[in-house]
Formats: C-alpha cells, sequence, structure tokens
C-alpha cells in the first residue's frame, strides 16, 4: 500500500478581528473581553481554562451551586474573581461582555435566553438542549437579540475536520452511501462515575436551583455530582457523545439533519442507579441534497468496551473511504478492470456465447507486474500537541470582537441536538422517530 502523510498546519483563520471592529458594534483588540463562567464543574472549569489560553480575555466572575466550586475558583483564578450561587447576579452585571454556560443540559437554554436577552454573547456547551421543544426558542432568541452564540461542540473549529470537509467536498472519496461513527469508553469516569466531596450538604449546595424544572426532590448529592446518569437532569449517552458525532458529522458533509431516527441499547453493565442507558446504537436516514447523495449515519456509544476509550469516524464513499481518528485518512482501493461473470449454470452452448460477447468487451489481459496497481492512503495529521478546544474558543472570542457569524451558531447547534435527543426519544419509546431537518420539528 502506497501512503502519503501530510502534516496540517494550524488554522490561519483564527487571529484577533481589527479594531475597526468596534465600529461595528465589536470590542477593539487591545481591548480584553470580560466574561464570566457559569458552571464550575469539570467542562465549564476547561472552557475557561481554553478562553484564557487563546488570550484577550479575563474570567471576571464564576457561579455555580456549590461553596466549594467556588472556593476552588478562587485558588485556581484568583481571588479578584467574583464568586455567587445565583447566575442572576452575574447577567445582571453591565461590566461582562460574555458568558460560558457550563451547567448541567437541563438548565442550557433557560440560562443562554436571559444572557442573550440581558445582551451577553453565549458560549454554551452541548447539547445546547435537553429536549427537543426548547430548540426554536433559543434559534428565536438569538434572531431577535443579535448576540452571538456558539456551541460547545469543537470539531466544527478543528483543523483536521476542515481538512476532512476539504477532501470530501473534492470528491476524495466519491458519492456517499454511509456513515460510521463511535465513541467508547472503559472507565468509571469516562462512564460519569464522577467523584463527590466530602463535605456535600444542604448547607453549601443551593440544591432548589439545582433542580430547577426538574421534578421535586429530597437533597441527593449524588443526582448533582453525578447528573449526566438522570434523565431528569441530562440527556444521557446520545446527548453528552452522540452530539459531537453529529456536529462533526455535518460539518464535513454539508448535511442539516436526518429524516428518521431510531435507537437502541440498554443498561448494561453501569448497575449505579442511573436510568440512561451505557449501550447506545442510533440508525439515521439522510436525504439527498445538492450538497450530498442519500446516505445512512450509524453511531455507537459502549461504556462496556473492554478495549478502553475508542472513537471515530468512517465516511464510506463510492470511490474510498474517509476516516478521521488520529488525523485524516482517505484510502482507495482500485477497481477490478472487469466485472466478472457467473455462467457455471448456463447451458455449455450458452457459456460459449455469453463470454464470446464478454471477451469482445473485456479482453483477457495476461497478469504482468506493470499491470499491478497500488492502493493507495494519504494521512493527514495535526501538529504534536494541537488542541482543538482553543481553537473553538478562538473563534468564538473573535465573533465577539468583530460580530461576524459563528459555525455553531443556535441554528446549527439545534440541528445537531434535535436527532441526539430524539434518540431518547427512540430508545425510551420504543419506536422510529420522523424528524423534518429544514423546518426543525418532529412529525
Amino acid at each position: 500500500m502506497t501512503t502519503r502523510r501530510h502534516f496540517l498546519q494550524t488554522s490561519a483563520v483564527t487571529g484577533l478581528a481589527a479594531s475597526s471592529a468596534a465600529a461595528q458594534g465589536g470590542k477593539s483588540a487591545n481591548d480584553k473581553i470580560r466574561f464570566a463562567l457559569i458552571g464550575a464543574g469539570g467542562m465549564g472549569s476547561g472552557d475557561a481554562n481554553s478562553a484564557l489560553a487563546v488570550g484577550g480575555t479575563e474570567l471576571v466572575a464564576v457561579a455555580d451551586i456549590y461553596e466549594g466550586r467556588l472556593t476552588r475558583a478562587k485558588e485556581r483564578w484568583g481571588k479578584q474573581v467574583a464568586t455567587t450561587r445565583d447566575y442572576r447576579e452575574i447577567l445582571d452585571r453591565k461590566d461582562i461582555d460574555a458568558v460560558i454556560v457550563a451547567t448541567p443540559d437541563h438548565w442550557h437554554q433557560t440560562i443562554a435566553i436571559e444572557a442573550m436577552t440581558k445582551g451577553k454573547d453565549v458560549y454554551c456547551e452541548k447539547p445546547m438542549i435537553q429536549q427537543i421543544g426548547e430548540g426554536q426558542a433559543m434559534v428565536d432568541a438569538q434572531k431577535k437579540t443579535g448576540r452571538i452564540i456558539q456551541v460547545g461542540s469543537q470539531r466544527v473549529s478543528s483543523i483536521e475536520y476542515m481538512k476532512a470537509q476539504e477532501l470530501f467536498r473534492a470528491g476524495a472519496i466519491g458519492e456517499l452511501n454511509m456513515v460510521e461513527a463511535w465513541w467508547d469508553r472503559n472507565s468509571a469516569i469516562g462512564a460519569w462515575q464522577y467523584s463527590i466531596p466530602t463535605d456535600a450538604s444542604p448547607a453549601n449546595i443551593s440544591w432548589d436551583t439545582f433542580l430547577g424544572k426538574a421534578p421535586k426532590r429530597a437533597f441527593e448529592p449524588t443526582r448533582l455530582f453525578r447528573w449526566r446518569n438522570y434523565r431528569d437532569y441530562g440527556t444521557g449517552v446520545a446527548g453528552d457523545l452522540f452530539v459531537h458525532l453529529f456536529s462533526g458529522m455535518h460539518f464535513v458533509t454539508g448535511a442539516v439533519g436526518p429524516e428518521r431516527v431510531f435507537a437502541t441499547g440498554g443498561l448494561r453493565h453501569w448497575k449505579d442507579g442511573r436510568d440512561v442507558p451505557d449501550v447506545m446504537l442510533g440508525l439515521y436516514d439522510y436525504a439527498k441534497t445538492e450538497q450530498h447523495p442519500a446516505f445512512t449515519l450509524a453511531l455507537r456509544v459502549n461504556f462496556v468496551n473492554g478495549a478502553g476509550e475508542t472513537s471515530g469516524f468512517r465516511f464510506v464513499g463510492s470511490e474510498g473511504i474517509m476516516t478521521i481518528g488520529r488525523g485524516v485518512t482517505v484510502s482507495k482501493v482500485p477497481r477490478e478492470s472487469e466485472p466478472g461473470y457467473t455462467i457455471d449454470t448456463f447451458p455449455k452452448s450458452q457459456q460459449e456465447e455469453y463470454l464470446k460477447q464478454y471477451r469482445a468487451k473485456y479482453p483477457e489481459l495476461k497478469a504482468s507486474a506493470d499491470g499491478m496497481r497500488p492502493q493507495k492512503e494519504d494521512r493527514f495529521s495535526a501538529p504534536r500537541g494541537y488542541n482543538d478546544h482553543e481553537d473553538h474558543h478562538r473563534n468564538f472570542f473573535d465573533a465577539v470582537r468583530s460580530r461576524k457569524p459563528v459555525v455553531e451558531d443556535a441554528e446549527f447547534g439545534f440541528r445537531a441536538a434535535g436527532p441526539a435527543v430524539l434518540s431518547n426519544v427512540s430508545y425510551f419509546e420504543n419506536r422510529a422517530v420522523k424528524w423534518d431537518p429544514i423546518k426543525l420539528k418532529t412529525l
């Protein structure tokens, strides 16, 4: 097999906007963007660090319902950082330009819409919504307020996915007919068995705030610190991981969503009180569009994979296969020069006549070294240490400055989150779900 390796350059489109952005309603390149973090758990803290790493930003406030995380925020980012258990205090501050919303899923829509209404730009963790009925209000709020909102699936800012998009559009694999994607884990932390602080109590946790619109229940810290395990607050496998796969695939192919959603699976291993599956498989039918032919998407997440954590994509086309895992690879195997024949069951006279016509169209070639054709494989890899999380935050803050739209806005976020949360509907209601990816509504 002939393999060619290519090393990708880091994104050239992530520079800071010019100071003229101020005249367009943005901020000067010399002005720091003051942002706040709402939800200082593992993902939120990572988001804040990525936001600070891009430069030109300042973290000024943190909100979380657990007092211990507010203490940790000051330890990590400095005593000057204001802290509160009430996110509304942050939204009321006029000196904050943007917020990162990294709460449990059932709070995403409420806080994001309130933030946009109060003039804040929003980086909202995925999935953008918990329930399908929440999506259109997010889209409408973005349009009405004119605020920047970016959803936190970083693949749309990855230089590897940009390369995959470029190759796909150039016809590197011919006509697409199927996409496979998976994200498996085999560890307690990977399966959301997050640590619970020993001091967790009603005294240092705003329990009723955490519950929000979820059903009322007595204090139970496991439900807060391992909220992804419960339908009341999270979106399970589909919202945590399928949504990343939808985002990446939509970005590469230009697809906007499936017409049919079907999911199955089960709770096979993690019998820890969770009420969401630890194995889920989904099938999604995409209709033909100007950008791509009709194709089927197959997704898988397995938290009982004894081989460890793996994730990736296979884009299967008529002329080759493109994979995304550790870099981007395009593999092609030459087609046979003739289709072959199956004539053994024909009468001898018919076999002879068939072969005569067949060889007139496909003359028999003598095998030779010169006639052997190599398989071809091109590999594209990001430089060592490349971080697409930072690029994703950089793109968000660039948009805050320039007021230019981002790729993963509310509509894109809804197109990814919609079929993800409908996977839960399909799984729990044991039925296929029809979805209109243009009008963004169930049928």
